[in-house]
């Protein structure tokens, strides 16, 4: 009996087999089965072509706009050009890949329609979700693109101050004059005091006693003030007179446009060379 059914079913699994082997090679036969996989491959190589045409020419137009020569013309910073440029190539390529992407789905007969509405209810339910996430992305967006501050600017917000090392859409990174690094999410930057952006104002006060008379000290930091050469100063500094007066002293105000970012710099080069000419003219006194 078992032979018999074993008998009996091996033809059939050979004409199943045969069955199988017929509709392969009538499919490959098939040319309008062909021609039509042709003009899909066809247009989908077309997409790709185009898409990256198109991203190439954008780029290039980024390029030209944000180069050296229109940035120092429309008097723009170079880093925020450089930044705003990064940032539109990136955005450019992600919306081309994305139509790119839309379009070859079409060639498959996928419905984009049901896609893009589940990716915005799914867009909906991230941003309820990471409203934070969503708070800092914007205010980076617009830290760049209103140039608040680049990478290389001594800034200070709220407690923290130093060097800009990053700028990312999420959050930003601070080394301050003591090497520690400092992360801070945008969203929480309510308040920026940019130290690189124009000149400064360096603020010196000599304290002296009664000894000397306002006048000898008077000329001699005019002296010593008009010797000085550095190329962090904008101009000459200038002594102002007395700020205050005490019972034993009195302080006298000297103030030196100075380069951003180098009033610590500017503030004790000034101390130094007051100290040597103090010290020289009491040598002189004593002689």
């Amino acid at each position: 009996m078992r032979l018999f059914f074993a008998a009996e079913q091996a033809p059939r699994e050979a004409n199943l087999w045969n069955q199988f082997i017929d509709r392969i090679w009538e499919l490959l036969r098939d040319t309008e089965m062909w021609t039509a996989a042709s003009m899909v491959l066809l247009r989908i190589v077309l997409i790709y072509l185009v898409s990256r045409l198109a991203l190439l020419v954008i780029n290039r137009f980024i390029d030209h706009v944000t180069n050296e020569k229109k940035s120092r013309r429309l008097k723009l910073r170079k880093r925020r050009v450089q930044t705003m440029g990064r940032l539109l190539k990136n955005a450019s390529a992600y919306l081309i890949n994305f139509i790119s992407i839309l379009l070859i789905l079409g060639e498959f007969h996928i419905q984009i329609a049901p896609l893009l509405a589940g990716a915005g209810v799914i867009g909906l339910a991230i941003g309820f979700g990471a409203q934070s996430l969503v708070k800092d992305v914007i205010t980076g967006f617009f830290i760049i693109f209103e140039d608040q501050f680049a990478v290389g600017d001594v800034i200070q917000t709220g407690s923290y101050k130093g060097t800009v090392e990053m700028i990312g859409l999420r959050g930003t990174r601070i080394r301050n004059w003591t090497g520690e690094v400092h992360i801070i999410p945008n969203g929480s930057i309510n308040e920026v005091t940019n130290f690189s952006v124009s000149p400064l104002l360096a603020v010196v006060d000599i304290t002296t006693a009664y000894d000397n008379t306002i006048e000898d000290m008077m000329t001699l930091l005019r002296n010593v003030l008009n010797q000085l050469n550095d190329g962090n100063l904008i101009g000459m500094p200038e002594v102002l007179g007395i700020q205050t007066l005490a019972m034993n002293q009195m302080t006298i105000r000297i103030t030196a446009r100075c380069k951003p970012n180098t009033t610590d710099m500017v503030t004790r080069l000034i101390n130094t060379e007051v100290k040597k000419a103090l010290e020289l003219a009491k040598l002189g006194d004593n002689a």
